[in-house]
């Protein structure tokens, strides 16, 4: 019986001593709190970025990032502003992609 308990208390513990690592790892629907820093950044520079642009800055643009991927969401005023939007966004360090879901007003 004893060893019954030894062995679950040794395996409740090698999976205790690893569940710290589990939580820094990524998967399709998960990101590591390394990419999380990453988007973050991007996000803020992308934000930056349309706010630098005249044509831009006063649109309400929602920015938002996702393993590099950034997604634009909010309504401008003509098919050229999303285009530009997307460009701008596009042209950010640490974009890989941009998914541009503006919508003419």
């Amino acid at each position: 019986m004893s060893r019954h308990i030894l062995s679950a208390i040794t395996a409740a513990g090698l999976l205790c001593a690893g569940a710290p690592f589990l939580g820094c790892s990524s998967g399709r629907t998960h990101e590591s709190t390394g990419e999380y820093v990453d988007d973050s950044a991007i996000t803020a520079k992308v934000k930056a970025a349309i706010l630098e642009d005249p044509a831009l800055k006063t649109l309400q643009i929602s920015v938002k990032t996702y393993k590099g991927v950034v997604q634009l969401s909010g309504f401008v005023d003509s098919k050229e502003m999303v285009d530009r939007a997307g460009k701008v966004a596009g042209q950010v360090s640490g974009v890989r992609d941009v998914k541009n879901d503006l919508i003419v007003k």
